[in-house]
C-alpha cells in the first residue's frame, strides 16, 4: 500500500510513500480538505538527509495504530524543506520565536487558514527526558481543537500578527549606506573576538563550516593586506582538512562537527557545503599558494562529479548521514565511514593496518561509538607513496560496504555554487574536465529548469522539472554560476543569461521603495508572510547573494541600475555586519568587492594566441575582491561592453584593468597585469 507521496518528486517524500499516514504534499487540495472535514493540518518538514526525519518516519509514521489516530483527526502534509524554502522558513521562524529553538524534522499544527498554533521538532514515540511522546501531542492538540477552539483561534491569530509584524523589518536598513572600510573593519574584529584560536572556526559546538565568512576574510585580506584575517582562514581551513569533518578518503565535507574539535560529523554530505568549500580552498591556495588547500579543493570537486552528478549533467542535492553497518544489519550513522582496528587488519593487514592508524588517529578507545574511529589526518604524511597506496586500499575497501542513500533532486540554487566552484576550479588548477562538468550542469538548468517565459523551477529529478517556482536564491546563484562560467570561458551567452536571471530579480523579488529582496516573487503562491531575511545560513541568504550577482554584472555591463540595486542591497549588511558578522558573511564578502571597485578586467587577443590564455589566467588568479574577468576579440560579434573599444596593444594581446569602466595604461605583461590585480605568481 502507498499513499499520495508516490508520485512525488522529491525522493523524501518518496520516502514516506509506503507510510500508513495518509501523507499529502503541500498545495490547496489539503487545506480544502482540512476545512471540509472540520480538523487541523499537521504539516512535518524534513529533507532525505536529515537522520532524525528517518528516526521519526521509522518510530511513529510507519506504526499503524498512531497513523489510524492521525488520518482520522488530522490531515498530514509532508513537505521537503528543500522543495519548498518558503514554506519552511515562514513556519521555522514561528517554531522558533514559540520555542527559542528549530531544527528538522519540523512539527507544526496548522488551521485550514494556514495558520500556525502549535509547533515542535522532533517528538519521541514514548515521553522521554521532559518530552511528551508524539502520539501524548497528538491527542493534546486534538483536544484543544475540539474542546477549546476558540482559544485555538486567538493563539493562530496572535502568531500570524506577530509574524506581519516581523514582515518587512529589514527593510529598516532601506536607506543605510553599503558597508565601508570602517564597517567592514568591526565586523573583522566580531569574528576575531568569536575565533576559536585552539581548534579553528568561530563558537563552539557543534560547528559548521564558516565558509561565506572566509570568503570575506580572505577578500578582506586582499584588500587590505592584513594577517589576522588571513591567519583566520587558514587555521580554520587546516583544521578541517585535517579533521573528521573531511572525508580523508575521498574528499567531500560532511554538514557539520556535533564537537569543536572537527572531529565527529553528522556525516550527511552536501551539495552546497562542497561547492561553497572547493571554491574557499581554491582562494586560499590562490592567495598563498598552500598545497593541502589546493589539494582540498581538487579533491571536493571530484568529489561532486563522482559522487553527486547525475546521468542528466547536473548535481544531485546530498548523501545520507545514515548507512547500513554490515556487522548488524541494521541503519546506523556513519557506519560507511568509520573504522576499527581490526577493520584496518582485515583490510590492510597487521603492518600497514599500524601504519593506518597512526596516519589516521584510529584507536582502540574510538573516536566516535563503540570502539569505531573517524579519520582524521593530524599531520602531513612522512612517506607519501606509502599514504597513498593505504588510502587507495582502505578506499576500496571501503566501497564495498553498502553506500549511503543519495538525494538525487537536482536543486538550481545549489547547482549555480557547484557551476561557479567548479568553472574556477577546472580554470585555476588545469582541469578542463571540471569545467566541462560546469557546463553539462548549466546546460541542464537552461534546458530543464528555465522555462519559455526566463522563469525558473527550483528542483528537477531524473530530468523531468518539479513544480514549484524557483525562490530567490535560485536566481542568484544560477546567475553566479552563469557568470563564474563567463569569466572562464569567454562565452557571452552566460553573461547573458546571467543578466536575464538578475531582471527577473528586479522585477519581481525587489522591493522598489526600500531595495529589501524577498525571498519569494511577488506572483508566488501566498503563504502566512511573504519570507525576508538578508541573513546567512548553510547557504548565501538569496539577498547577499542577489546583491554579489548583481554587482558583478553591472561590472561586466556599467548597467547603472544593477549596480543600484546591489548598493541598496547592501544597507542592511552595514547594520548586521558589526552585530553578527557571522551570519551575513557573504554580504560583507560583496561589499569588500564593492568598495574595492569592484576590478573589471578586459583581456582581448586571439583566441588561439599563447600570450592571450597567459593573460586570462593571470586575471583569473586575481586576488582583487570580487574582480571581474572578461576575454574576446576585439570587435567580436558577440562583445560585452567591458571588452568594447579594447584594441590590442601595438598588435599583441593585451589587459585591460579598470573600475567603473575607466581603465589604467593596458599591458601585454602577464607579470605587470599580476600586480594590478594581486595575482600571486
Amino acid at each position: 500500500m502507498v499513499n499520495r507521496l508516490a508520485d512525488a518528486t522529491s525522493p523524501y517524500l518518496q520516502q514516506h510513500a509506503d507510510n500508513p499516514v495518509d501523507w499529502r504534499e503541500w498545495g490547496p487540495e489539503a487545506f480544502e480538505e482540512a476545512a471540509r472535514r472540520g480538523v487541523p493540518v499537521l504539516l512535518s518538514v524534513g529533507y532525505a538527509a536529515c537522520h532524525w526525519c528517518h528516526v521519526m518516519a521509522h518510530e511513529s509514521f510507519e506504526d499503524a495504530r498512531l497513523a489510524d489516530y492521525l488520518n482520522e483527526r488530522f490531515v498530514a502534509v509532508k513537505v521537503d524543506r528543500e522543495e519548498r524554502p518558503d514554506v519552511d522558513a515562514v513556519y521555522m521562524e514561528a517554531v522558533q520565536a514559540a520555542t527559542g529553538q528549530g531544527g528538522w524534522p519540523m512539527t507544526v499544527f496548522l488551521t485550514p487558514d494556514k495558520e500556525p498554533f502549535y509547533f515542535g521538532t522532533y517528538f519521541p514515540p514514548q515521553p522521554r527526558h521532559g518530552m511528551p511522546s508524539f502520539r501524548q501531542v497528538l491527542e493534546g492538540v486534538d483536544a484543544a481543537w475540539r474542546e477549546r477552539r476558540d482559544e485555538v483561534a486567538e493563539v493562530a491569530g496572535r502568531i500570524r500578527a506577530e509574524l506581519a509584524e516581523r514582515a518587512g523589518v529589514f527593510g529598516a536598513g532601506s536607506g543605510l549606506p553599503a558597508p565601508g572600510a570602517e564597517e567592514l573593519e568591526q565586523a573583522v574584529a566580531g569574528l576575531r573576538r568569536g575565533f576559536d584560536p585552539a581548534r579553528g572556526g568561530f563558537g563552539g559546538a557543534p560547528k559548521f563550516p564558516p565558509s561565506m565568512v572566509l570568503e570575506f576574510l580572505l577578500r578582506h585580506h586582499a584588500r587590505t593586506g592584513s594577517p589576522e584575517a588571513l591567519e583566520l582562514v587558514a587555521r580554520t581551513a587546516e583544521a578541517m582538512a585535517r579533521g573528521g569533518i573531511y572525508d580523508q578518503l575521498a574528499g567531500g565535507f560532511a554538514r557539520y562537527s556535533v564537537d569543536a574539535d572537527w572531529v565527529v560529523p553528522h556525516f550527511e554530505k552536501m551539495l552546497y557545503d562542497n561547492a561553497l568549500l572547493c571554491r574557499v580552498y581554491l582562494h586560499l591556495w590562490r592567495a598563498t599558494g598552500d598545497p593541502l588547500a589546493r589539494r582540498v579543493a581538487l579533491e571536493s570537486a571530484d568529489f561532486m562529479v563522482r559522487e553527486l552528478g547525475t546521468p542528466e549533467g547536473g548535481f544531485a542535492s546530498a548523501l545520507d548521514a545514515d548507512s547500513i553497518d554490515p556487522q548488524t544489519g541494521q541503519t546506523a550513522e556513519g557506519a560507511y565511514y568509520v573504522w576499527e582496528p581490526g577493520q584496518l587488519v582485515d583490510a590492510l593487514g597487521p603492518a600497514d593496518a599500524a601504519s593506518a592508524a597512526r596516519l589516521f588517529s584510529v584507536t582502540a578507545e574510538g573516536t566516535f561509538e563503540q570502539g569505531a574511529s573517524v579519520l582524521q589526518l593530524p599531520d602531513d604524511p612522512e612517506d607519501l607513496a606509502e599514504y597513498q597506496e593505504i588510502r587507495t586500499r582502505l578506499l576500496r575497501a571501503r566501497a564495498e560496504r553498502p553506500a549511503p542513500a543519495r538525494d538525487d533532486k537536482v536543486v538550481a540554487a545549489w547547482n549555480g555554487l557547484a557551476i561557479a566552484a567548479l568553472a574556477e576550479c577546472g580554470a585555476l588548477l588545469d582541469r578542463p574536465d571540471l569545467v566541462e562538468a560546469a557546463t553539462r550542469a548549466a546546460d541542464l538548468l537552461l534546458s530543464v529548469h528555465l522555462d519559455a517565459a526566463g522563469r525558473l523551477l527550483r528542483t528537477s529529478r531524473d530530468g523531468k522539472p518539479g513544480g514549484n517556482a524557483g525562490v530567490l536564491e535560485d536566481y542568484a546563484d544560477t546567475a553566479e554560476g552563469f557568470l563564474a562560467l563567463y569569466a572562464v570561458t569567454g562565452e557571452a551567452s552566460w553573461l547573458q543569461l546571467a543578466g536575464g536571471l538578475l531582471d527577473t530579480v528586479l522585477l519581481h523579488f525587489t522591493d522598489e521603495a526600500s531595495g529589501s529582496l524577498y525571498d519569494t516573487a511577488n506572483d508566488a503562491e501566498e503563504l502566512i508572510r511573504r519570507p525576508q531575511d538578508p541573513t546567512d545560513n548553510a547557504t548565501p541568504s538569496g539577498w547577499t547573494a542577489a546583491a554579489q550577482a548583481l554587482l558583478s554584472y553591472a561590472a561586466y555591463t556599467g548597467s547603472e541600475r544593477h549596480r543600484t540595486a546591489a548598493e541598496r542591497a547592501l544597507g542592511v549588511v552595514g547594520a548586521l555586519g558589526a552585530r553578527a558578522p557571522r551570519f551575513v558573511g557573504w554580504g560583507l564578502a560583496t561589499a569588500e568587492a564593492l568598495l574595492d571597485g569592484p576590478r573589471e578586467v578586459a583581456v582581448v587577443g586571439p583566441a588561439d594566441d599563447p600570450r592571450t590564455a597567459e593573460l586570462h589566467r593571470t586575471a583569473l588568479l586575481g586576488t582583487a575582491p570580487g574582480a571581474v574577468v572578461a576575454r574576446g576579440v576585439p570587435g567580436g560579434e558577440a562583445e560585452v561592453a567591458l571588452l568594447a573599444d579594447r584594441p590590442l596593444l601595438d598588435g599583441a594581446p593585451a589587459a585591460y584593468v579598470c573600475r567603473h569602466f575607466a581603465c589604467e595604461a593596458p599591458t601585454s605583461s602577464a607579470a605587470e597585469l599580476a600586480v594590478k590585480v594581486a595575482a600571486r605568481r
